[in-house]
């Protein structure tokens, strides 16, 4: 295995279409990639754990976080549930030289440019609109109007597909995770 120069690489895309899962698809196999783990107010889904999945955190201590400057990044997503990426660890993986991933949304990504424009911007794509709802529905995770919020601002993030500097389409989660290595510039051999 090679690598090229630490750089942080954004990986961001609508609701449902595999961000998660593309994610734990790059720990599961590579785990020289180190993962940012993004704080949130929203509660645990069934099978999350604290610190792997998620930092979940109060909306007080989310409060503090973000008066202290301690997130590179940080949203209201779908209007409902804030998350953010600690900086301190993300800084420290990329002075180690080591290659960082960070998994977020599209306003996310948006501020990550503005503070670190010189990062990699990858859009996970879904096949198509239908297999988007398709997953969305089938996780069972969010009831109706949820998923209509989800859906709605899926619409938006869409759009924003040309914002980015690589679009990988999720239509099979080892070659999309395989493709983001590759941009990444995690070249296995």
């Amino acid at each position: 295995m090679t690598t090229t120069p630490a750089r942080l690489t954004v990986l961001a895309g609508p609701t449902a279409v595999g961000k998660g899962t593309v994610s734990a698809d790059v720990r599961a196999r590579y785990p020289q990639v180190w993962l940012s783990v993004s704080a949130t107010t929203r509660s645990p889904r069934p099978g999350e754990v604290d610190g792997v999945h998620y930092r979940f955190v109060s909306e007080a201590e989310f409060d503090r976080m973000v008066a202290a400057g301690e997130l590179l990044e940080w949203a209201v997503v779908h209007g409902r549930h804030r998350y953010g990426t600690p900086r301190g660890p993300v800084e420290e993986r990329l002075a180690a030289g080591e290659p960082v991933l960070l998994e977020i949304d599209l306003q996310g990504a948006r501020q990550v440019r503005e503070s670190m424009p010189e990062a990699r911007f990858v859009f996970l794509a879904p096949p198509s609109w239908d297999e988007l709802v398709r997953r969305l529905v089938g996780r069972g995770t969010e009831d109706e109007a949820e998923r209509e919020r989800r859906l709605a601002t899926a619409r938006v993030e869409l759009a924003a597909e040309p914002e980015f500097d690589h679009v990988i389409v999720n239509d099979d989660v080892h070659r999309a995770t395989d493709e983001l290595l590759a941009v990444m510039g995690v070249v296995t051999g």
